[in-house]
């Protein structure tokens, strides 16, 4: 059985985006399932991956100056993938119950940066497309030290940091997609993580 998110920690999260625009949370997703997703990552070959892009639709590039991190798409029919993308709908559910916010799906990859990865500054959606509403990044890291860099560090509309936060195992992010810029430091080990969007219903899955 998927683990259920509470009532209470919905509230929690529905008020900070409505307050900040964006959480951080130590420990969303139960410890069973982080572990299994650690695992799955763990045992993908690299030639199962594929070099992330920038950009959306026709204009889709590789460019490793900006990006270097490669992925690989969560599927409903895989495990453990499923038992992430329901709790993830969880999520979706309980924010539209409070926030009616129209979220409607949700896409999600594997992110693997490898030692000398990072992700330049980037906003995941443009200003009023509403292709993407809310991103959320999930780290799947154990013993992670401050050594080995790699964080995830969020700017705010003026271009100041706000947070960073290291890719510890089972920290988890939510913020609003077009309103916070962010980055991905270089990384001195390997960094795993999980990157999601939710989407609301005129918005072109994939982009």
């Amino acid at each position: 059985m998927v683990s259920q998110l509470s009532e209470a920690m919905l509230d929690v999260i529905a008020d900070a985006l409505v307050d900040k625009g964006y959480i951080f949370l130590p420990d969303l997703v139960p410890n069973n399932i982080s572990q299994v997703l650690l695992d799955k990552i763990q045992s993908t070959q690299a030639h199962e991956l594929k070099a992330a892009s920038i950009g959306r639709g026709a204009e889709q590039q590789l460019n490793p100056d900006i990006r270097r991190d490669r992925i690989q798409w969560l599927e409903e029919h895989n495990e453990p993938d499923a038992q992430y993308l329901k709790l993830m709908t969880q999520l979706k559910n309980g924010l539209n119950r409070r926030l009616f916010m129209g979220l409607f799906d949700y896409e999600s990859h594997y992110a693997v940066y490898q030692p000398g990865a990072f992700y330049k500054k980037h906003v995941d959606a443009l200003k009023g497309s509403q292709n993407r509403i809310l991103t959320t990044v999930f780290f799947l890291n154990p013993d992670w030290k401050a050594a080995d860099c790699g964080e995830l560090i969020i700017y705010d509309e003026a271009d100041i940091e706000i947070e960073r936060i290291a890719p510890k195992m089972g920290h988890f992010v939510i913020f609003l997609s077009e309103r916070f810029p962010h980055e991905v430091t270089k990384t001195l080990a390997q960094r795993n993580s999980i990157a999601g969007w939710f989407r609301v219903s005129n918005s072109v899955h994939g982009f």
